[in-house]
């Protein structure tokens, strides 16, 4: 376990950088109590990254249940009756876990997935404004007491509070500075990471102007976490479920929200994460969900968010060099000890800086070239993807998902009246190691399962005849699986000779560029 230590404990420490500010600031944007996104981060850290099978992922409280929290807290009356939902989604991942649905992410269009994460980075951009300008008052969408959207965007600009929103904007500068220029320049710059470096400017700054009258940030605009005097008061500050409300249906509905969002975003992470690892490990997705689930159970019991695998903070660690496991529980451990020793220091900290945090988060899910890469890939992308980023901000993020997945189906159902769909193998394996396998007229995302798992099971040391030439349909999906499996193939030995309409070439570089420039109506 410690064979890597010299990797892993470098790489702990940045994560635990990147993690300390995140996890205060997931819980600010979920209107729950701020300790409770480091709860998050402790259990997601030991806890789910001792049970994991993925040997760089990193778990805790996730921006992209941001918006469920929220809702949800409102809905149940009460967070202490929402860590109910928490428990009792933890306890359905374990039966998705058992029930082996490590493959749920597969039959979720990528369009709908990233519609999702785009919706949830606008909702957190448009929740943190206030808190960037130093305003109490939550800005929504809609009509709220005779207010519009516009009204209540100049509200906020009435209400502006000096201090929080001057640290804010130095502290968003210093973000995009470290991101855009700095973190290029020198390994110093991605060891010590931009967010620390804005909460520690934060700080400094409460303190130098805490007696200058108009720049001074009141409490309400600081980090608020409990201070213990003693292991008891230690102990005391942590939240329990009030189980006298599990037959509340809205209990359930929220829980089975929780566990199915969660399983998706850390299957998607996990995903990603795979393809991030420079040792191209394969993360088992029934033990990661058995893993999340346990982990969500824990945090549920003692006060904490919904957790799962998240894309910053495992990209953080594999950039840092991390090799193993040990880098997530070290980290686990790091944030257990920051709120034992420095709670006063946390304190300090004011809630614009980590607004500013968050709307880079938000940004980077919501990237406005990433509406334009969409419209590109044609619309049967395009569609579904807007559906669910209007339905995630507009109704809400189950709401959202379905209705982007309802399109999604409608899509494939007007091509499935054009073409039939099916995959098929032809010929069995030859002594001279020779796979002939030929793609159906129309595949799509819903046959993402089946080529994966005909992809994994080709041996090595084969020579694969991929035929595409009936193909009139190939699924943007698809072809990211394709490309996906070149590398692999490389490694594997397996020689991949691919036959079209426009010629044959033997081992293409790339997938995605290949039909891009010969287009099979993707």
């Amino acid at each position: 376990m410690f064979k890597f230590i010299k990797n892993d404990l470098p790489a702990s420490i940045v994560v635990f950088f990147v993690a300390l500010p995140l996890c205060l600031g997931i819980a600010l944007a979920s209107g729950a109590p701020l300790f409770s996104g480091l709860i998050a981060g402790i259990v997601g850290g030991i806890v789910v990254g001792s049970l994991s099978g993925s040997k760089i992922g990193v778990s805790g409280p996730a921006a992209g249940l941001a918006a469920i929290v929220l809702t949800a807290i409102s809905t149940l009356g009460g967070y202490e009756n929402f860590l109910v939902a928490v428990v009792l989604g933890g306890v359905i991942q374990l039966v998705f876990g058992i029930l082996k649905a490590g493959v749920i992410g597969y039959y979720f269009p990528s369009s709908v997935i990233k519609g999702m994460l785009t919706g949830i980075g606008i909702i957190i951009i448009l929740k943190q404004i206030p808190h960037f300008f130093g305003y109490d008052k939550a800005f929504t969408l809609f009509k709220v007491n005779g207010e519009s959207t516009t009204t209540q965007l100049l509200n906020i600009f009435d209400h502006i509070q000096l201090g929080s929103a001057l640290i804010g904007i130095i502290s968003l500068f210093i973000l995009l500075l470290w991101d855009k220029v700095l973190s290029k320049k020198a390994k110093i710059f991605q060891i010590i990471q931009g967010p620390l470096v804005a909460v520690a400017i934060g700080i400094i700054f409460f303190m130098l102007t805490k007696s200058y009258g108009s720049l001074a940030i009141e409490e309400s605009h600081l980090v608020s976490v409990p201070i213990p005097e003693n292991v008891t008061s230690f102990l005391g500050q942590f939240s329990f479920p009030n189980f006298s409300v599990i037959t509340n249906a809205d209990i359930w509905i929220i829980a089975f929200t929780i566990a199915l969002v969660a399983s998706l975003e850390t299957l998607l992470c996990v995903e990603a994460t795979d393809k991030l690892d420079p040792d191209k490990n394969v993360t088992p997705t029934n033990r990661e969900l058995l893993a999340q689930g346990t982990g969500n159970i824990i945090s549920g019991m003692i006060g904490g968010l919904p957790i799962t695998q998240v894309i910053v903070r495992s990209s953080a660690n594999i950039q840092s060099g991390g090799r193993s496991k040990m880098s997530t529980i070290i980290h686990g451990f790091l944030l257990l000890i920051s709120i034992m020793i420095i709670p006063r220091l946390l304190n300090m900290i004011p809630l614009s800086v980590l607004a500013a945090v968050l709307l880079i988060v938000g940004y980077k899910l919501a990237k406005p070239a990433l509406f334009k890469k969409m419209y590109d890939l044609g619309w049967k992308q395009w569609v579904p993807f807007n559906v669910t980023v209007f339905g995630i901000v507009f109704i809400d993020l189950l709401y959202g998902i379905g209705l982007g997945l309802a399109v999604g189906i409608v899509v494939i159902l007007i091509k499935s009246y054009q073409n039939s769909h099916f995959l098929h193998k032809e010929g069995d394996e030859l002594n001279d190691g020779r796979i002939k396998m030929t793609l159906a007229e129309e595949v799509t995302f819903f046959n993402k399962g089946a080529i994966l798992n005909e992809l994994d099971n080709i041996p090595e040391n084969s020579y694969l005849e991929l035929d595409v030439r009936k193909t009139r349909y190939l699924d943007n999906d698809i072809i990211e699986i394709l490309d996906d499996f070149a590398f692999k193939a490389a490694n594997r030995n397996i020689t991949i000779k691919l036959i079209s309409e426009r010629g044959i070439v033997e081992n293409p570089p790339s997938y995605i560029e290949f039909f891009r420039l010969r287009p099979v109506n993707i």
